[in-house]
């Protein structure tokens, strides 16, 4: 009898290259493009440096496996996929899907570092590194959709720590070819491996909720792969005895169909956010609100002159761990409401220089944040795809200056053109790698169906 557990393995098994639709290849193609970029950048922060030094001193590897943004450095496999998954989000600046997770950061550093472990006679070509990427994409997606409250702004566990374990361990099972009693042993094993507390956000302990769902997601695969076994029903909703649902309150699972022809993969019905800079989500529509309430004020008053504003009022949604009246590090200041709406306001843009330590601590920023006020309207749901932002400048002549945004330029609504998301790309590896090497990336990324050999990447 088939069970939810039971047909996520069938389809881990059973799904081949010809079912990914050219919309799916296309979408996919940029999310590991961004990706790459934005764990190249990750690499220059202080979080990784801890943790790359972490794997280096603690744990002797057979070094196989690169590093992001360490020409000189490989790694085991599995510390590979950690240390290159804190680099994904260590600026928060990896992409997010709705229902609210990071998918690309969870999967594709474990499939990085697999295609580099695996023998020269087993390398997979780029079709299959494609298909073992939107395998680990559609696991989590469909895992977020047997949950409502997965739908909102989480509030107990990071979504990638618990989604996110079990896509990497999906796509990594699909990238070694494991049978379908060892796919779903994968699954049982990385259930046990997840989550993360909603606490660590906007610490650098929030970077690590990536790092260890590819990591622990990986090693769930390979653990299956030696012949460890798990609870068959881990998916499944049974009574009594808590499997996947313990991590929702509410939990109502479904089987997923054997791919056929005529399978659409979630990427097809739902695109992906991608930010334009460092930050949680959430800030991206008062940032762009924000943006739009400056430049009325600018035509208002000839100038951006804060000594003429009275009050700063933000319409948000109710998220605590997103609303940080006065942060105090870059951490709290890419989860921060306030900030990112007065950063806006005070230069005209939000970038990668606006969390920096000297950037944060301005006085001339102090004095907007001082200024602000918060509202939280019934109608502005704590939803990724349903909040909005509004920022309102209520001015000393008594007149008040509005700026709304519902759908930022990123959004799954508002894609970035493939300008945008080069542009982003280019800026982002070219900290760290020279200009012929960025462009190769982006050749092979973009040509992954022609990729013979995908460790190459």
């Amino acid at each position: 009898e088939e069970t939810v557990t039971s047909s996520f393995a069938s389809f881990i098994h059973e799904v081949r290259p010809e079912h990914l639709s050219k919309t799916v290849c296309h979408r996919s193609k940029r999310m590991i493009l961004d990706s790459i970029g934005v764990g190249l950048v990750g690499s220059t922060t202080p979080v990784f440096d801890i943790a790359l030094q972490y794997c280096r001193e603690l744990y002797s590897s057979v070094a196989m496996s690169s590093v992001y943004g360490r020409p000189g450095i490989k790694l085991s496999p599995t510390l590979a996929a950690f240390t290159n998954g804190v680099a994904t989000h260590s600026m928060d600046f990896d992409d997010t899907w709705h229902p609210a997770t990071h998918p690309s950061g969870a999967v594709l550093p474990a499939l990085l570092a697999a295609s580099q472990m695996l023998p020269p006679s087993n390398k997979p070509n780029g079709m299959e590194f494609l298909l073992a990427f939107n395998v680990g994409l559609e696991v989590q997606g469909r895992l977020m959709h047997f949950s409502t409250e997965a739908h909102n702004i989480p509030k107990r566990f990071h979504p990638p720590s618990v989604v996110g374990t079990m896509g990497s361990a999906a796509a990594t099972a699909k990238l070694l070819s494991l049978s379908t009693a060892q796919c779903a042993n994968a699954l049982g094993i990385a259930a046990s491996l997840a989550g993360a507390p909603m606490a660590n956000a906007a610490t650098q302990a929030k970077p690590l909720h990536i790092g260890n769902a590819t990591r622990l997601g990986f090693e769930a695969a390979l653990l299956a792969a030696r012949g460890m076994e798990a609870n068959p029903l881990i998916l499944d909703d049974i009574p009594g005895c808590s499997g996947f649902s313990a991590f929702y309150s509410i939990y109502q699972p479904k089987p997923l169909s054997t791919p056929n022809d005529h399978h659409e993969f979630l990427l097809e019905k739902q695109d992906i956010a991608f930010k334009r800079f460092p930050a949680h989500l959430g800030m991206h529509w008062v940032v762009d609100a924000a943006l739009s309430v400056r430049n009325l004020f600018i035509n208002y008053a000839g100038c951006f002159s804060p000594s003429l504003i009275r009050t700063i009022v933000l319409k948000i949604p109710v998220s605590k761990y997103i609303n940080r009246p006065f942060p105090s590090s870059e951490h709290q200041a890419r989860h921060s409401f306030q900030f990112n709406a007065c950063a806006a306001l005070l230069d005209g843009e939000v970038g990668l220089s606006s969390f920096s330590e000297s950037s944060i601590h301005r006085p001339e920023l102090r004095e907007l944040l001082d200024k602000v006020v918060v509202e939280h309207p019934e109608d502005n749901v704590a939803n990724f795809d349903k909040m909005y932002g509004e920022v309102a400048l209520l001015l000393h002549t008594g007149d008040v200056l509005t700026g709304k945004c519902d759908t930022f330029y990123g959004h799954w609504r508002k894609p970035l053109s493939k300008e945008s998301l080069l542009k982003k790309f280019r800026s982002n590896a070219s900290h760290v790698l020279p200009e012929e090497k960025v462009e190769t990336i982006i050749t092979m990324v973009d040509s992954m169906e022609n990729l013979s050999d995908s460790s190459q990447l």
